[in-house]
C-alpha cells in the first residue's frame, strides 16, 4: 500500500496537543510513520513537500520532516500531466498547493492521501483517484480490515 502525507499531516505532532482531536491525529500519524519505517506501507514523497517544508519557519520541524524523503519509495517531480491534474482539483475549490499534493499522490499511484486539513477532507469527497482521509480514519480502517 502506498500513502502520501501532506505537510499538515507531517506537522501534526508539533501542533498544540491540548485539544483531544489534535492529540489523537498526532498519535495516529506517528503510528503510520512506524508502519513506514517497518516497511508495512510505502511512503510517496514530492517536490511540493520539499518546497513547503523548506518554507517552514520552525527549523526543528524542517529538520524532523526532511529525513522522511529518504524513507520514501518514490519522489514525484513536476510534469505537465501533474499540473493538469492539479488544475482539475482546483476546480473543486481546493487550494493550489493542496491540489498539487493531491496530484502528486495520484501520479505516485497512492492508495491513500493522509491529511489533517479539514478543508481538503471536505472538498475532496468527489475525488475518485484515491482515498483522502484523516490519519485517525486510516488507523480505524486498518484495525477493521
Amino acid at each position: 500500500m502506498r500513502v502520501y502525507l501532506d505537510n499538515c499531516c507531517f506537522n501534526r505532532p508539533f501542533d498544540d496537543q491540548s485539544q483531544l482531536a489534535v492529540r489523537l491525529e498526532a498519535e495516529a500519524k506517528l503510528s503510520i510513520q512506524e508502519a513506514i519505517r517497518a516497511h508495512q506501507i510505502s511512503l510517496v514523497w514530492s517536490y511540493i513537500i520539499d518546497f513547503e517544508n523548506s518554507e517552514n519557519p520552525f527549523p526543528e520541524r524542517r529538520h524532523s520532516i526532511s529525513p522522511w524523503r529518504e524513507l520514501s519509495c518514490l519522489n514525484i517531480s513536476e510534469t505537465p500531466q501533474l499540473i493538469e491534474k492539479s488544475i482539475q482539483f482546483t476546480q473543486l475549490n481546493i487550494k493550489a498547493k493542496d491540489a498539487l499534493h493531491l496530484a502528486c499522490a495520484v501520479e505516485g499511484h497512492c492508495d491513500i492521501f493522509l491529511t489533517t486539513d479539514h478543508g481538503i477532507l471536505k472538498k475532496s469527497r468527489h475525488i475518485t483517484d484515491l482515498a483522502v482521509m484523516n490519519p485517525i480514519d486510516y488507523i480505524t480502517r486498518k484495525a477493521n480490515d
